[in-house]
């Protein structure tokens, strides 16, 4: 028998070793360029986390900051009976404050106290205060400006804006007085609204502080500041009248006016309030729509309160006594 010969490994040519070699190489640079790209990917990811940290406290803060831009009202859930204990009491406060309170319109006599109440419409008490000592001085009683050449009335209620219409209305209105009433102003609500230029307000603003009989005057400072202590929400002005009325003792109405209204016209301000210099701020549902650092409200104040001239040219002297100072005449600076 022939002999069966071990097999033998044969050896690797030469050739096939660089074959090998560049395989290999090949691999090894294909898993370089695998791990190059799966560490570049790490990166940006790394990247991009870093950035999503350093972008979420913006967001944080943007939803942070949203509520305080928008913040509703506090409503306050009270009894009726509770309603009539915090607005007294509210009114109590500010008679404290005010003690001096009283209409912020020149006037010595029921006649001129009309006119310049109806001049004041869309404009300001100081302007009215202004230019009234002109008009009463050339058309003192009711009989001269029933007479009077509009032309010139015009001509003196210029500075009050809307000078056309409201010559109609005072010259208008004194023809009224001269053949209705014997040139003499009427003490009855249901007389004075018949009036030209005469509503409701008006009349009260009359009858409380001409002839000492109760009546609320809902202006615009009346009308805003009882709907931000939630006595009514009411916009109308009867309506407020009547809801804030049926919340006092009609004994108080006139002074009450006084006190509110001076309020809104000194502290609580249309569009910025003075809530840290507000005396009454414990008792208002919106406490905060305003500046509520003490320093910073302080310098919102104003007239007697923040120092400055107030509108009458010839104030009350419990007024001048409480630091109130006169306001200037027509074209004295």
């Amino acid at each position: 028998m022939k002999r069966t010969k071990a097999a033998k490994s044969t050896p690797v040519k030469p050739a096939a070793k660089k074959v090998a070699k560049k395989a290999a190489k090949k691999a090894t640079a294909t898993t370089g360029k695998t791990t190059g790209v799966a560490k570049k990917a790490t990166g940006t990811i790394k990247k991009a986390a870093a950035a999503s940290k350093k972008a979420a406290p913006a967001k944080t803060v943007a939803k942070k900051a949203a509520p305080a831009q928008a913040a509703p009202k506090k409503a306050i859930v009270e009894s009726h009976a509770a309603l009539v204990r915090r607005a007294r009491r509210i009114n109590r406060e500010l008679a404290e404050v005010y003690p001096y309170a009283h209409p912020e319109l020149d006037f010595e006599n029921p006649f001129q106290l009309v006119i310049a109440t109806v001049l004041s419409a869309q404009t300001t008490d100081l302007r009215v205060n202004q230019t009234t000592p002109g008009l009463f001085a050339k058309y003192p009683t009711p009989e001269d400006l029933a007479a009077a050449n509009p032309e010139e009335v015009e001509e003196i209620l210029r500075p009050t804006g809307f000078f056309r219409a409201k010559t109609k209305s005072v010259i208008g209105l004194s023809q009224a007085l001269v053949e209705d009433f014997g040139g003499e102003v009427p003490g009855r609500l249901e007389d004075l609204v018949k009036l030209p230029g005469v509503g409701r307000k008006t009349a009260f603003v009359v009858l409380g502080n001409a002839f000492g009989r109760p009546g609320i005057t809902v202006d615009t400072h009346f009308g805003r500041l009882v709907r931000r202590w939630q006595w009514t929400d009411e916009t109308d002005p009867d309506k407020v009248e009547a809801a804030v009325g049926a919340l006092f003792p009609k004994s108080e109405w006139t002074m009450l006016s006084h006190h509110v209204i001076f309020h809104g016209r000194r502290i609580c301000h249309a569009r910025k309030p003075a809530c840290g210099a507000c005396p009454i701020a414990p008792l208002c549902p919106a406490y905060g729509e305003g500046e509520t650092d003490p320093e910073k409200a302080r310098k919102l104040l104003k007239y007697e309160k923040g120092g400055f001239p107030g509108q009458r040219l010839n104030p009350p002297q419990s007024y001048l006594d409480a630091g109130g100072i006169p306001a200037p005449p027509l074209g004295a600076g």
